[in-house]
């Protein structure tokens, strides 16, 4: 039996993990954090876009854990006093990909001399990068390398980088700007590039207790999603893991 089955056995029996504890996470962790809920008793996951899901916190939304895609977005709740600093965690780490429709491959050169916006013709997917963490990423990227300006009116923002990804599965645009784990996921899309990470800040995933849901159960689940078995799991996602919880199995 796999380290993980014998943990979550050990879970399922456990009286306190039947109330159910909600994670707020952010659209990218999807498959994951569904992966590992089916070894969790009472994780209720609810996924979005890490801005949306920080407004929703802001107005009350009944989150016990809030998972972001980025740093920016559990500051603001942070700031707000929204969060138990205290339990905030750097836990995950990731990587931008430009991804191509499937048949629909073109050369490309991350450096700052290409004409990238001259190598496709329609539409290049990314989260909205006025607030969604990988579209912000993505436009730091094509900032530095010179290529923003020449692209700004063909971009077609997403309100979360799934939602980018579909884009580009379904042919609505030709490429896009998505993250690693979600790129490897798909097989109707064909990975033309690996962003260097010194092209944009890093790609960091934090964790926290949302204000006032700090309680046995919460910790539980927080002490779960930050385990070795758990991070086992994220790497098979595609996920780089920048810390455990040296007290989990």
């Amino acid at each position: 039996m796999s380290r993980l089955s014998t943990f979550a056995i050990l879970l399922l029996l456990s009286p306190a993990t039947v109330a159910a504890q909600t994670v707020f996470a952010a659209a990218s962790l999807a498959s994951a954090l569904e992966e590992l809920a089916s070894h969790y008793q009472g994780m209720r996951l609810s996924f979005a876009g890490s801005s949306t899901l920080a407004k929703q916190i802001e107005a009350g939304a009944p989150a016990d854990i809030y998972f972001a895609a980025n740093t920016q977005w559990m500051d603001y709740l942070q700031a707000r006093q929204l969060i138990e600093p205290d339990t905030r965690t750097d836990l995950l780490g990731n990587s931008l990909l430009l991804i191509a429709a499937k048949g629909e491959t073109f050369t490309v050169h991350i450096e700052t001399d290409f004409d990238f916006a001259a190598a496709f013709t329609g539409r290049l997917a990314l989260g909205d990068p006025d607030h969604v963490p990988a579209g912000l990423y993505a436009r730091e990227a094509l900032e530095n390398l010179g290529w923003w300006t020449a692209l700004e009116k063909r971009l077609a923002p997403a309100p979360d980088v799934r939602a980018a990804l579909v884009y580009v599965e379904r042919g609505e645009c030709v490429a896009g700007l998505v993250y690693a784990t979600d790129a490897r996921q798909s097989s109707y899309i064909d990975t033309l590039a690996t962003l260097p990470d010194s092209l944009h800040s890093p790609i960091v995933y934090p964790i926290a207790l949302v204000k006032d849901r700090a309680n046995e159960q919460t910790h539980r689940l927080l002490a779960f999603l930050q385990s070795n078995l758990a991070a086992d799991l994220f790497r098979r996602h595609g996920f780089t893991v920048l810390k455990t919880d040296a007290t989990q199995p």
